[in-house]
């Protein structure tokens, strides 16, 4: 008896020592992207983005291991609040597993905290402060497409190179125009530049003139533009009537997608550098993969939307290969297998959550060069991962080991 007795208890307690059963939380994989779709950055992410994420779905076969998987998405209206308050509705009510985003800046830093409280896989494919792989980092996000650190390094030293070293500021006021300032600034000042003057501007501004005449009248050889979208469509055509151009002065657009020079017309947009981390016509597999999505969202993929999809596709082989959407289970396997797909070649997601990959200098064609509807851009050059994002060693982020 007293054997059987030790027996049982030996059992129980290296029953308790096994960890627990991997699985799929409520049977269900829950999605959730949150973007502008109506707003000044609809069209770089906005709808675009969502139906990515539903392609990827779909391609995946829209089960994991026999469980559905199920997308949610919401217009958060450029505002911070209603970001945060449906990303806590949906992780609270709805059980979503993982959220990915095409917002700005200051939103998604509100959401990484969120996601670092409540231990959700946040994906962030629209915003651009570094301040995501540094101070406000977490073990649940994942800087996945671009930031304002690769954004600078490429164009900045392009327009640097070719002798604009001197450099007035059009910013957009809030956390994304002032992180692209500085990490812009930076680059200058390393390479011998000066910045003569900076002036911030509202989100979704309609009238730009006071501020391109302050930067008219700085004399500066460049007016670095540091807004996205619709802003940067107004700046850059507003800058055409006003003769800058003309004038002598270059811009230099720091945040430019595909669909803002269909929106401008080549005619106002071409010779515009500017950084990418994705262009459709690259390759026969972006190509593939563009020609797809057109056919779905009539209009070729901007970064935004090719990395929400391959973004989705990697969590989702992550929770394949776990068996589980356990959040630290999946940030791990994501973490630990390298991403190779028509996005990224060699792509590897940083102890700090930044997803390093090639980004792309490119160059918007003149109207004579153009020989399709989005037959818009050149890539002039390609810049490796680890020299387009910041180094590691440079990063504030806590989570790193010293």
């Amino acid at each position: 008896m007293k054997h059987i007795l030790s027996t049982a208890i030996v059992a129980a307690a290296s029953a308790v020592s096994l960890p627990a059963a991997a699985q799929i939380s409520d049977d269900v994989v829950k999605i959730g992207v949150i973007v502008d779709q109506t707003g000044v950055y609809s069209a770089n992410g906005g709808p675009g983005a969502i139906r990515a994420v539903e392609m990827a779905i779909k391609d995946f076969g829209g089960k994991v291991n026999g469980k559905p998987i199920e997308l949610v998405s919401a217009d958060y209206q450029n505002k911070v609040d209603i970001a945060l308050s449906k990303t806590r509705e949906w992780i609270d009510r709805d059980k979503v597993d993982m959220i990915i985003e095409s917002t700005d800046s200051a939103a998604a830093i509100a959401m990484q905290k969120l996601g670092a409280d409540k231990k959700r896989i946040m994906i962030f494919a629209g915003s651009a402060s570094t301040a995501l792989t540094n101070k406000e980092c977490s073990p649940y996000g994942i800087h996945y497409v671009y930031d304002t650190y690769a954004l600078a390094t490429g164009t900045g030293r392009a327009v640097m190179q070719q002798g604009g070293d001197t450099w007035y500021f059009l910013t957009a006021d809030y956390a994304f125009g002032s992180s692209l300032e500085k990490d812009t600034t930076a680059v200058i000042r390393e390479m011998g530049g000066k910045v003569l003057g900076t002036v911030k501007h509202p989100l979704s501004a309609s009238d730009f003139s006071s501020f391109l005449l302050q930067a008219q009248a700085s004399k500066a050889k460049v007016v670095g533009l540091a807004n996205a979208g619709r802003d940067t469509q107004n700046s850059v055509r507003q800058a055409a009537e006003f003769g800058l151009t003309k004038g002598g002065q270059k811009l230099a657009t720091l945040l430019l997608f595909d669909t803002d020079i269909k929106g401008m017309g080549l005619q106002v947009a071409q010779g515009l550098l500017f950084t990418t981390g994705y262009y459709w016509d690259r390759n026969d597999e972006t190509r593939a993969w563009s020609k797809r999505f057109y056919d779905i969202h009539k209009a070729m993929p901007t970064m935004i939307q090719a990395g929400a999809y391959s973004a989705t596709m990697h969590y989702l082989k992550a929770v394949q290969a776990g068996d589980t959407d356990n959040a630290d289970t999946v940030m791990k396997k994501m973490k630990d297998t390298e991403i190779n797909d028509f996005f990224a070649k060699g792509g590897k997601i940083r102890a700090n959550g930044r997803m390093v990959h090639e980004m792309y200098l490119a160059e918007a064609k003149k109207p004579s060069e153009s020989k399709g509807e989005w037959d818009i851009v050149t890539i002039k050059q390609t810049i490796p991962g680890d020299q387009a994002y910041q180094p590691l060693s440079e990063s504030t982020c806590p989570l790193i080991k010293r």
